[in-house]
């Protein structure tokens, strides 16, 4: 077994397992995994799906998983962590760009089981990437960061053009109606602008009437347009909680609520404990969908 990490602005582990056992470590942001050999099962809260060479999976956050392994399997583990979004002044890059990205994965996928990508080339762009972050990680040193950051950007941009193409949202409706994800993924494209999110400029992107809009969203997603917004808006909320250093300030300016006030009494209302006790606990509740309770 080989274990590779590095403290900044990554970690990523190769291994090569007959057994699964549970790692000690905590998964504060989400991991991408990729399968370089061997076969079984993924299991996600109960939720079953094979894996084989060249899977590339999704871990969310603080959720237990696990794999069932069928033949010896060597798997690279890369790990997105808070540190780099806490720390990156040392490193060439657009902070804001990087932590929004990350975050739209986070609060969009679904946290089930299965791969990830969703097409050939982009799975052949992240096995390169993921194999370069490798290679640079056995040798790193301070002339590495840049370069890993930037390998690091491509994967996620590749990972959210692939969210946006598959079927990662929890659609409920039976009709399958792809308007229904269309909407989500532009919802949460534009979460932080209030007036695209109106129903009146819901109803021209997506050629309905304004009065259809709603209920059409209701009965395709299960709740409320008003609702789902808000959520969405408490996911990313404490994404920056949990994954920033971010001020109340920034985050209430960012996400559009009308003050620090507004956030704190609607965070209380929908996650049912303040602000403060929720960065107290340093665990997800909105973002995590499930809890699984036996190893």
């Amino acid at each position: 077994m080989q274990i590779l990490e590095a403290n900044k602005p990554f970690e990523i582990q190769e291994l090569t397992l007959t057994e699964w056992k549970q790692r000690p470590i905590k998964n504060n942001f989400f991991e991408l995994v990729l399968v370089v050999d061997g076969h079984g099962t993924q299991c996600i809260n109960y939720n079953i799906y094979p894996y084989q060479k060249n899977n590339i999976f999704l871990l969310p956050p603080l959720k237990c998983h696990s794999f069932n392994i069928d033949l010896p399997s060597k798997f690279v583990f890369l790990k997105f962590t808070d540190t780099f979004f806490k720390n990156s002044n040392r490193v060439s890059l657009d902070r804001s760009k990087w932590f929004g990205e990350a975050a739209f994965i986070l609060s969009n996928y679904n946290q089930l089981p299965g791969d990830i990508i969703k097409n050939d080339l982009d799975r052949k762009h992240i096995n390169r990437l993921i194999k370069m972050i490798l290679q640079e990680s056995k040798n790193y040193g301070e002339q590495s960061i840049a370069l890993v950051s930037s390998l690091m950007v491509c994967v996620l941009e590749i990972l959210i053009r692939n969210i946006k193409m598959g079927s990662h949202y929890e659609v409920v409706s039976s009709n399958n109606d792809l308007r229904a994800t269309a909407m989500l993924t532009y919802i949460n494209e534009h979460i932080s602008k209030p007036d695209l999110l109106k129903v009146e400029n819901l109803a021209d992107a997506f050629m309905m009437s304004p009065t259809y809009v709603s209920e059409f969203f209701r009965k395709q997603i299960g709740v409320s347009l008003r609702e789902y917004i808000i959520k969405a808006k408490l996911k990313l909320v404490e994404i920056r909680l949990l994954n920033s250093d971010y001020t109340l300030n920034e985050i209430a300016d960012e996400l559009s609520f009308t003050d620090v006030s507004h956030l704190s009494k609607t965070f209380k209302k929908y996650i049912g404990i303040s602000v403060r006790e929720f960065k107290n606990n340093g665990d997800y509740k909105l973002l995590k969908r499930a809890v699984c309770t036996t190893d």
